[in-house]
């Protein structure tokens, strides 16, 4: 069992998030996902044909988030929240990437409806999960840079289980330990908002269409909602 927490700090200073979990157990990423191809291929053919374009930094999704990153010392110009990444490479490529299924899958989410998204393997996972202010003694090791260690900012906010960091910057970059792979069979996914009164309706949208993706290959999902007023789910 893991629990998710919103760490009273980080509660109190964005008292508008909305964070759903969405898990899923017995993961089969070895197999074709003909609905998660089909869904990018669907994004790439939209942004090439002119009728749609991922949301920038003049979105109020992607302003939300600037000003998240703003309070906490965080350039967003320079390190930019996942779902504005995403978005920018995007716009300049005209593909999204394929890494594996179950992350294809939150990358056609998050970019379609303009909100971040992650995930972890939860058999990498050490103890529970909390969302805080970096005390900047912290450990974190990014993603696919095995040799390298870093230290986050003290104030930074971040995800971070009992052994180390999980993803810097809130949402901008991932661990290596936790990644999600083709083997990984038991995972929570995050879809992210800080403006819920606003997009809240956007978030368990999201939700509702990553859990489709995800469910014919696994054996169970769940979807849970973390909020100021419900700092704390376990799963």
């Amino acid at each position: 069992m893991t629990t998710f927490r919103i760490g009273p700090a980080v509660a109190d200073a964005f008292p508008d998030t909305l964070i759903a979990v969405i898990t899923a157990a017995g993961l089969r990423g070895h197999e074709p996902w003909p609905a998660t191809a089909a869904a990018l291929e669907d994004l790439e053919r939209q942004l090439a044909d002119g009728v749609w374009q991922p949301a920038d930094e003049s979105d109020p999704r992607i302003e939300a988030w600037h000003t998240a990153y703003r309070s906490f010392g965080t350039n967003p110009r320079r390190i930019r929240p996942s779902v504005d990444a995403l978005g920018r490479r995007m716009a300049k490529k005209g593909t999204l990437p394929r890494i594996n299924p179950a992350v294809d899958s939150y990358n056609a989410v998050s970019v379609r409806h303009g909100l971040p998204a992650g995930a972890f393997d939860l058999d990498h996972v050490t103890g529970d999960v909390e969302i805080r202010h970096a005390d900047g003694t912290e450990t974190f090791t990014p993603l696919g840079e095995t040799g390298t260690v870093e230290n986050p900012e003290s104030g930074e906010i971040v995800y971070t289980d009992t052994t180390d960091v999980l993803t810097r910057h809130w949402n901008h970059r991932d661990a290596h330990r936790t990644r999600v792979t083709e083997d990984s069979a038991h995972v929570a996914f995050v879809l992210e908002t800080v403006a819920a009164s606003r997009d809240g309706h956007l978030l368990k949208a999201a939700a509702d269409d990553l859990q489709t993706l995800l469910q014919p290959h696994c054996e169970k999902s769940t979807v849970h909602y973390l909020s100021p007023a419900h700092p704390d789910i376990t799963i």
